[in-house]
């Protein structure tokens, strides 16, 4: 088989969340994050860094075809608790975790890696853990 064309990173990460306000306001009050659009009712997109993209779509709003100008999207969901890690540098790390202390965001774990990374793990309002990690912790991050 030929080699594939390259792939140049994700566009879209999606959390499916059961309070789409109360999601967006912690993601963008909390955690800093921009809103880049959306309905406000069946999803909204937010600005993790980069050329990325963090969908927040209501649980359940996306189980239809959705139209829209040009095509079609096929239906989505999910259940149960997710993971994303998002990208911090070493010397935010302590400042994170105090920020969200001060937030009253219960912390529930902090890893060391052997590459130098750290992590530190909590979740958001839906039960979706969340990782703010630091450089080395794999091969290529």
């Amino acid at each position: 088989m030929p080699t594939p064309p390259r792939i140049e990173g994700v566009v879209e990460t999606i959390l499916y969340v059961d309070d789409l306000a109360r999601a967006v306001a912690f993601y963008r009050d909390v955690l800093g994050l921009a809103v880049l659009g959306g309905d406000g009712v069946r999803f909204q997109a937010l600005n993790p860094g980069g050329r990325q993209v963090l969908l927040l779509f209501k649980r359940g709003g996306t189980l239809a075809p959705t139209v829209v100008p040009g095509g079609v999207i096929p239906p989505h969901d999910g259940r149960g608790p997710h993971h994303l890690g998002l990208a911090i540098a070493h010397d935010a790390y302590e400042p994170w975790k105090a920020r969200l202390a001060a937030a009253g965001v219960a912390l529930e774990g902090d890893a060391q890696w052997e590459r130098g990374g750290r992590s530190v793990y909590f979740r958001d309002p839906d039960g979706h853990l969340l990782e703010l990690v630091t450089p080395g912790i794999w091969p290529n991050y």
